[in-house]
């Protein structure tokens, strides 16, 4: 699977429709329409919604096929942990103006988190701070 590096060349935020197709090719990572239908909850979309959907992310850039006769088998070429990373940067600047403190005053009084999800994100931080003074010592 060839996934694009530079993660300024995507396309605009996916649609959620596009989206969900996006995390099922993710997870199984190539497939033609009738293997993506069958990762679908009932009630299922139409055949042909998915076909629609999988060809126009494939003119947006993130999918490719190889082609078996008229059969398509799709892949992603943009990886799920770089379109995250993109993603997260546009979220970041639009809500919080690229402000991790902002984010993190947000989701520690806004988001009802227990104590101890609390004291976990502390621990968390408190690794990543140790870490990094080792590497810069």
């Amino acid at each position: 699977m060839s996934t694009r590096k530079n993660t300024a060349d995507f396309p605009a935020p996916l649609t959620r429709a596009e989206e969900e197709i996006m995390q099922i090719l993710w997870e199984i990572e190539k497939g033609m329409v009738h293997d993506l239908l069958d990762k679908f909850p009932e009630p299922k979309p139409a055949y042909n919604t998915v076909s629609t959907i999988i060809r126009i992310l494939e003119q947006k850039g993130f999918v490719e096929h190889k082609a078996y006769g008229r059969t398509h088998e799709y892949f992603p070429v943009i990886s799920k942990k770089d379109y995250t990373k993109s993603s997260f940067r546009g979220f970041m600047t639009n809500y919080f103006g690229n402000s991790y403190k902002s984010l993190a005053s947000f989701f520690t009084t806004e988001g009802k988190l227990s104590i101890m999800e609390l004291e976990d994100i502390q621990n968390t931080i408190d690794e990543e701070i140790r870490k990094q003074k080792e590497e810069n010592t």
